[in-house]
């Protein structure tokens, strides 16, 4: 008896391309909807959603991020997942061309802070003055701004502990105001202690002060967070890189892998003349 091998038809739609890329996008799917329920749940702690004046500041609002970022991911993990589990071309022709784009996007931002990095570090610097200006009227952005000085970048204002004068409450003028917090800075602008258990949040008042007894370089970081950020990024070059170059890899690998799997099922359909 003659052996018959089972070839595989160049026409059937590939199951193993089809699943990859629905296992993939899932994942992606649910990682957006909880970025996205965690910008809802942020506005709804502030009640911005019941005080729309609060969305004068919208910009500089770590929670509108959060909701964008978790809407643009949803929107295309679940068109690549829907699409890939219906064999639906136009979600995979959608989902293509939204990873195409973010890639342009990408790339167009890297060049251009690349040539135009002065303005762009400008553009940072009135950023962070405006996060500092602001700094006890809104949660979400005092909480990144602590964890930029303290857990980050070990820094403290823009360009020094000075610009934190810039804040009505830590203003040197506030003392006439009775501010406690006059001429200082936020805990997070502090050198942890050696040993501390319990973190220490008046560790800043009055540190600057012209009547403060001690180098307040020794008890405060002097650095600014821009310098520590242009250090940090010098430092991690290679892993920025990395990074970057993976996150376009896997863009344009799943821009190829929705495009294969649009020619299979074009292929199929007119195999059966549908």
């Amino acid at each position: 008896m003659p052996s018959h091998r089972h070839r595989r038809d160049r026409t059937e739609v590939s199951c193993c391309l089809k699943y990859v890329i629905f296992g993939f996008n899932i994942i992606f799917w649910f990682l957006g909807f909880s970025i996205l329920a965690i910008g809802v749940w942020a506005w709804s702690e502030k009640n911005t959603f019941n005080n729309l004046s609060k969305l004068t500041h919208i910009p500089m609002d770590p929670a509108f991020m959060f909701i964008i970022v978790g809407a643009i991911t949803f929107i295309i993990g679940f068109t690549g997942c829907v699409g890939a589990l219906r064999e639906n071309t136009c979600l995979l022709a959608f989902y293509a061309i939204c990873l195409a784009i973010l890639l342009l996007l990408e790339m167009t931002g890297g060049i251009l802070c690349f040539i135009f990095k002065d303005w762009f570090k400008e553009q940072a610097t009135e950023g962070f003055r405006a996060f500092i200006v602001h700094y006890r009227d809104d949660p979400d952005q005092q909480n990144l701004i602590d964890w930029i000085q303290e857990g980050w970048l070990h820094c403290c204002g823009v360009e020094g502990p000075k610009d934190w004068d810039g804040n009505r409450y830590f203003n040197c003028s506030a003392v006439a105001v009775g501010s406690s917090e006059a001429c200082g800075v936020p805990f997070s602008c502090c050198i942890p202690e050696e040993n501390e258990i319990i973190r220490n949040k008046q560790c800043g008042y009055g540190v600057r002060s012209p009547d403060y007894p001690l180098d307040y370089s020794k008890k405060i970081y002097d650095q600014g967070c821009l310098t520590a950020g242009e250090a940090w990024v010098e430092r991690n070059l290679l892993v920025v890189a990395s990074v970057a170059v993976s996150i376009a890899f896997l863009q344009i690998l799943g821009i190829c892998f929705a495009q294969n799997l649009r020619a299979d099922i074009f292929a199929q359909k007119s195999k059966w003349g549908r």
